[in-house]
């Protein structure tokens, strides 16, 4: 059973949570989750561990950070092990994704020691003179880190990494499914030398923790990721704090009439189904120019066909379980409904328990829900389309607008795309889901709010003050 770490210690909460593989349903562990008097406990031992965090130093900051990577670089196969283990994640990318957090605290090292401000001109006012001044960032406070099941170390990283380098104590709440790699984390950000005020780790509800940490006047900001319904509510009940939301995204790939198709198809494949499709950028829309739609998709769903599918911990898997059987199932009846509709299923479809098929979806439009909405699935839609200005126009017809894809050996095409497409972030000549941790990631529309990457978090983690010295 694992415990709970609230006000510098390691706490039994007296109930708990099992934790079970979404593979085979068999039980990894158990977590303790948390009352509400327990995580008001945490709300004010990290409100009183402000004090304590923003007097650590620039160079106190970036240590506790390289240690922290260090680490993870020491644990990675256990670590790996245990992203499998309850999000059922294929174990090459589970050890992808420490691989990843390793660099990304790496990235938040540096910006902590980098962080400041600027000399303000106020000369160039003419009221300005003999005035000398700037501006310098300060922490929030207290940071309420809100994470997802899909990627449970990297995703916590781009979270608490920000909030150290920053000077901000952390409240983390790591999805239900998925809490045994955040009990890691903050077990090797106490061996990095972590303050032990510096992070409380509650588990448990939305309903009960979760609206406790948005809703707490003692919480300075809360940054969530997840669902468009859950961050809606949380924008809604948040008060004045600072919001910072990752949502959810339809990512499209435009394969144009001049692409490399050999080159673009091993990328829609893995951009498509890596983790069974469980990734906020993941391609749910291929447009395809209707002179080369027979080419790509042939070769696209052969490429699927021959993808592995099946247990997590063989290291050929790519498409493993969803996460749990109801997500499954709602996959899957959105494919069904579209069929029902008029789509055809090139290959796949087909569901036991948590494993959905890798499926290819045809004859598909912009009104089906399998198209509208985030399926948060391996379920790809092959579309086809006559002109860059009709496909750009289908892309954007979205309420999403995380990122996109477009490849294109025509430098023009490519900055009509960057130019016009309504999205965060345009990959050219790769697939949407394409992400390194220290790039400003963020989107539009019902994408969220705010951008996340280190540089990027600690600008939404911190209040800027400015200052004025009048030499008169």
């Amino acid at each position: 059973m694992k415990k709970l770490f609230i006000d510098g210690k390691w706490v039994d909460t007296g109930q708990t949570i099992d934790v079970n593989s979404p593979f085979d349903g068999s039980l990894v562990d158990t977590i303790c989750s948390a009352t509400l008097e327990q995580t008001e406990v945490a709300i004010e031992a990290a409100f009183k561990a402000k004090e304590v965090m923003k007097k650590l130093t620039a160079a106190q900051r970036g240590k506790i950070l390289d240690n922290m990577s260090a680490l993870i670089l020491r644990d990675q196969e256990e670590i790996a092990q245990i992203i499998t283990a309850e999000a059922g994640k294929g174990l090459t990318f589970s050890r992808g994704e420490a691989g990843r957090t390793a660099e990304n605290f790496k990235f938040a090292a540096d910006e902590a020691r980098r962080l400041g401000g600027e000399l303000v001109p106020y000369d160039a006012s003419e009221s300005g003179a003999n005035r000398f001044g700037y501006y310098k960032r300060y922490p929030i406070g207290v940071v309420g880190a809100i994470t997802p099941f899909n990627f449970p170390l990297n995703l916590v990283a781009h979270k608490v990494g920000p909030a150290i380098a920053a000077g901000n104590a952390i409240i983390l709440k790591p999805a239900s499914s998925t809490p045994l790699t955040a009990v890691k984390i903050v077990e090797l950000l106490l061996e990095a030398g972590l303050p032990e005020c510096g992070i409380n780790l509650v588990v448990g509800s939305g309903t009960i923790v979760g609206n406790a940490l948005v809703e707490s006047d003692k919480i300075n900001m809360v940054t969530f990721t997840g669902s468009p319904a859950v961050g809606l509510d949380i924008k809604a009940k948040a008060g004045i704090k600072k919001v910072t939301l990752e949502l959810g995204s339809n990512s499209a790939a435009i394969i144009h009439e001049d692409a490399d198709i050999k080159y673009a198809v091993p990328k829609c494949v893995v951009g498509a189904f890596a983790n069974s499709g469980q990734v906020c950028i993941s391609i749910q829309r291929i447009y395809i120019h209707e002179n080369r739609y027979d080419e790509f998709r042939n070769m696209f769903v052969d490429a699927v066909k021959a993808s592995t599918f099946g247990n997590p911990s063989d290291t050929k898997t790519l498409v493993g379980p969803m996460i749990d059987e109801k997500e499954a199932a709602r996959a899957e009846s959105w494919v069904k409904e579209a069929v029902e509709q008029g789509a055809t299923i090139a290959t796949g479809g087909k569901r036991t328990t948590t494993m959905l098929e890798p499926t290819v979806l045809e004859n598909t439009t912009e009104k089906m829900t399998v198209i509208r909405e985030e399926i948060f699935g391996p379920v790809v839609c092959i579309m086809k389309y006559k002109t860059l200005d009709e496909v750009i126009a289908r892309v954007n017809d979205s309420q999403f607008g995380l990122q996109a894809g477009i490849f294109t050996n025509n430098i023009q095409n490519a900055f009509t795309a960057i130019d016009e497409l309504e999205v965060g972030g345009v990959m050219v000549n790769d697939m949407p889901t394409f992400r390194v941790d220290q790039m400003p990631y963020g989107g539009l529309k019902l994408s969220g709010t705010g951008r996340e990457g280190p540089k990027f978090a600690i600008e939404e983690m911190t209040e800027l003050k400015t200052v004025m010295i009048n030499l008169n």
